[in-house]
């Protein structure tokens, strides 16, 4: 049987990494790669592997490409510490590996619940993100600090049995990822769009909540359909006016009004 191994990366996920790391112990190898967590990650995922790797975070690409470098396997398969792999997505993952005609790397969908409900709208199902499941050196990521994509050398194909995604455990973990990817996407406007102004990123936002909210029928799903379009729309507006304020405040310097001066 091929050797697949499992590489999860956390920063402080002690609420959520024990289900992630229970739904995988059927892989030949769980690697966790920590960013020096400061809550119980590190002690909960000592209880399912002993290969955890401390590596200091620079760009979740970054992140990625040096956690390949520390497995063994045949088949690597990536999983984030908010995921959980179904018994039915392993035993495909399994079957697949094992086939003949098996592709490089392969998609895999994600059922997201948020709010209490699955979500079916939004733009988050199937809700692929990189190929999850690929060969060992067939693919690796680019730099991007977040939304990072990747280059394949291969074939590529599409699981059909999803795995189980609980990207925020309330409205204010909602806020802090938001905010913190807001911040991690500005490196890419300064490449992509550096000539962008608070009229870009009020233009980009609308046009995130519209895509999520109405062409992506986010309002079949209720609230937590509009919170999300609504959390994509300050993240996107954020991102762009971070940009912003970093480009100009360099030129700028605090004056305090004379009337608080006194």
């Amino acid at each position: 049987m091929k050797k697949i191994s499992v590489y999860i990366i956390a920063y402080n996920e002690e609420d959520k990494i024990e289900a992630a790391l229970r739904s995988v112990t059927w892989a030949d190898e769980i690697v966790v790669i920590d960013s020096y967590s400061t809550d119980r990650t590190v002690e909960i995922a000592k209880k399912y592997t002993s290969n955890i790797v401390q590596l200091t975070f620079e760009s979740f690409g970054k992140l990625r490409n040096d956690a390949l470098t520390h497995l063994s396997g045949e088949w690597i398969f990536s999983l984030d510490s908010d995921e959980i792999c179904t018994p039915a997505a392993a035993e495909e993952i399994r079957s697949t590996i094992e086939s003949a005609d098996a592709k490089d790397a392969y998609f895999i969908p994600r059922r997201n619940f948020f709010m209490g409900r699955w979500i079916k709208y939004s733009g988050w199902y199937p809700d692929y993100r990189q190929p999850q499941l690929f060969r060992r050196g067939k693919m690796t990521y680019t730099m991007d600090a977040v939304h990072e994509s990747y280059v394949l050398n291969g074939s590529i194909g599409k699981l059909t049995e999803p795995i189980a995604q609980v990207p925020f455990k309330d409205l204010e973990q909602l806020m802090f990822k938001s905010a913190r990817y807001s911040s991690l996407g500005v490196q890419r406007v300064a490449r992509d769009k550096p000539n962008s102004g608070m009229g870009t990123a009020l233009l980009h936002a609308s046009a995130s909540f519209i895509r999520h909210y109405l062409l992506r029928r986010g309002f079949l799903d209720g609230w937590a359909g509009f919170m999300i379009a609504f959390s994509n729309f300050e993240g996107t507006f954020y991102k762009y006016a971070k940009f912003h304020e970093s480009r100009n405040s360099k030129d700028t310097k605090l004056e305090i009004p004379q009337s608080l001066r006194k």
